[in-house]
């Protein structure tokens, strides 16, 4: 039996992915959330087999950074990226941090039971978009690391990703239960590192590099 743990911010996606897989006995659903934070903590608990991980959710730990922490930590945890999204951004992100998957939800009746047995087996399966980036990437020699945003810490890319929603200095270190004095310095050094000088460049950058969806947060 392959146990799964669905991350999606929206009710009514987990409960169809949930209903989808529960018809078939070869999978269980150990656990949902709509909550980067809290997919880390199920992960590291339950250590399922298989995460099916939306990219957008809500607050500092977005799903792609919710991804690089589990795969970091749990490593027999292998995780799928589950998007509506088609996005070289977040085709690039995903390969780059170890996801095992690319699905987009408008294919998961067809394709998400065949692609959480092949990733459970080990293998990859990639929406065609997430295959070609792959070979690109391979046959170019590019580098994913070759990317101001991989130079922020793991705190900064959480201030950065709530800056970008609008959150202000304040609200951050609520979030986070943090100083403001400590908040208002990851922002410095945000907008340094990524050489932006407005919360106006800040969002451009974030939304080309995927950080939040083109159509705001």
């Amino acid at each position: 039996m392959i146990r799964v743990l669905i991350v999606d911010d929206h009710d009514l996606v987990r409960e169809g992915i949930r209903a989808l897989l529960e018809q078939d006995a070869a999978f269980q659903v150990v656990a949902e959330t709509g909550d980067g934070q809290e997919a880390i903590r199920l992960a590291g608990r339950l250590r399922p087999n298989v995460v099916l991980m939306d990219v957008n959710l809500p607050g500092g730990m977005g799903g792609l950074e919710a991804t690089e922490t589990i795969v970091r930590d749990c490593p027999e945890v292998k995780v799928i990226i589950l998007t509506q999204y088609e996005n070289r951004e977040y085709v690039k992100r995903a390969i780059r941090i170890g996801a095992r998957g690319y699905l987009l939800k408008r294919s998961v009746s067809a394709q998400l039971k065949d692609a959480i047995r092949a990733v459970d087996r080990g293998e990859r399966y990639l929406h065609p978009l997430a295959a070609s980036e792959l070979v690109d990437l391979v046959t170019t020699g590019k580098s994913l690391e070759e990317d101001d945003y991989e130079r922020l810490t793991p705190r900064e890319k959480q201030v950065f990703k709530l800056l970008a929603e609008g959150k202000t200095s304040r609200d951050i270190s609520k979030y986070l239960t943090i100083s403001l004095k400590t908040a208002m310095t990851h922002r410095t050094n945000i907008m340094t590192k990524l050489n932006v000088h407005s919360r106006t460049e800040l969002v451009r950058y974030a939304i080309r590099k995927a950080i939040i969806p083109m159509d705001g947060p």
